[in-house]
């Protein structure tokens, strides 16, 4: 699989099979991942796999929260920005309401749709959760590193047949993590990332991620037309 296949195949995969990973792949994702781009070559990643028992501590940890709702929730970050709004916003939204579509839950089925949104906090079925953190004195730019060595990770995953999907939803539960998992108290928990196999028949992994034209983020000067 070359750059552009990875790319282009590369989606955020939200059912995956039961079927194990082995860690000898993992490493080698990971160690490759190491030559990642920062800036001085801080590398601020710092990350914790989890499979098996010590996940499923994890998830049974979480499950006991989501019942209070938003009450339980405590990132240590804006997941979003709270002036996110006019395109940012109706991009954010528009793609929750076409994976919604694409599992048949309407708008006005509030239950349902708490229902699939559980399904983050387990992972999407996925038999591996990576969960990163990083100094809490790291600034936009180290973050912006981060987010290069998880697209770096996320496209290696695709050349080995694997699938990932991205989530910062888990740092709505940060205090409910800590509890479960050790991270140091003088790093910021980010996010974590479900890594297996996608499930191919799934539509939540089949429907289509609309994506901006070029023309409404690129802006040309000094190029001549031809």
């Amino acid at each position: 699989m070359n750059v552009t296949e990875a790319v282009q195949t590369r989606r955020s995969v939200r059912a995956f099979t039961d079927q194990p990973v082995d860690r000898e792949v993992l490493t080698r994702v990971l160690e490759k991942a190491q030559r990642s781009p920062s800036g001085g070559n801080v590398q601020p990643w710092n990350a914790i796999m989890l499979t098996g028992e010590p996940m499923q501590a994890l998830f049974d940890r979480v499950a006991q929260e989501f019942p209070k709702g938003r009450a339980a929730m405590k990132p240590e970050y804006h997941i979003y920005p709270p002036e996110l709004d006019g395109i940012y916003e109706d991009r954010r939204f528009g793609i929750g309401e076409d994976m919604y579509k694409a599992l048949g839950i309407a708008r006005e089925d509030k239950a349902k749709r708490l229902m699939w949104f559980a399904n983050n906090f387990r992972a999407f079925g996925a038999p591996v959760l990576m969960l990163v953190h990083t100094p809490k004195y790291m600034g936009p730019p180290q973050w912006s590193d981060i987010g290069m060595w998880l697209q770096t990770i996320m496209l290696l995953l695709r050349e080995e047949g694997l699938d990932s999907c991205a989530q910062e939803a888990w740092a709505a539960y940060s205090p409910q993590v800590r509890e479960v998992v050790d991270i140091p108290d003088d790093h910021t928990f980010f996010c974590g990332m479900a890594i297996g196999h996608r499930d191919p028949d799934a539509p939540v992994n089949t429907f289509d991620v609309a994506r901006a034209s070029l023309d409404e983020v690129v802006r040309w000067e000094g190029f001549s037309d031809g």
